[in-house]
């Protein structure tokens, strides 16, 4: 039985194997649903990711940045006082990890928790496009 050969395992396109560790590890993000989230255009070179952290206060989100991924972690801090008897619990109480891959020279700007919203926003600065010419020997 032959193996079928996608498109970044093609053998013309060397030394991507990073960019296919950034797409599975984006699969693997956009599988989990909590919490909800928005990425909006809010200019011509920024973006804006809105998650839905209700209940969470500012010292129990965490939001970093590694390489070109961007973590933000929530975790609950367990009440010394008894939980009280729900009839129904629509609002989630449990911890999450939720990942983005962030583009090339896409860069955290800041982040801010207002209304049970927490708003990451980011900004793509100039880049200029760089033609370098590769010099050709004779040996």
């Amino acid at each position: 039985m032959s193996r079928t050969t996608t498109l970044i395992e093609a053998p013309f396109l060397l030394g991507f194997d990073q960019t296919r560790a950034l797409i599975d590890r984006a699969q693997r993000a956009a599988a989990d649903s909590y919490p909800p989230y928005n990425v909006e255009q809010i200019g011509e070179d920024s973006v804006r990711i809105t998650l839905a952290v209700a209940g969470f206060t500012p010292d129990e989100l965490n939001v970093t940045v590694e390489g070109r991924q961007l973590t933000v972690t929530g975790k609950r801090e367990e009440a010394a006082k008894p939980e009280p008897r729900y009839l129904h619990r629509g609002i989630a109480a449990r911890g999450f990890v939720r990942t983005f891959v962030l583009a090339d020279g896409l860069e955290v700007k800041g982040s801010r928790l207002q209304h049970g919203l927490l708003h990451v926003d980011l900004v793509q600065p100039d880049q200029e496009k760089a033609t370098r010419k590769i010099p050709i020997s004779t040996d």
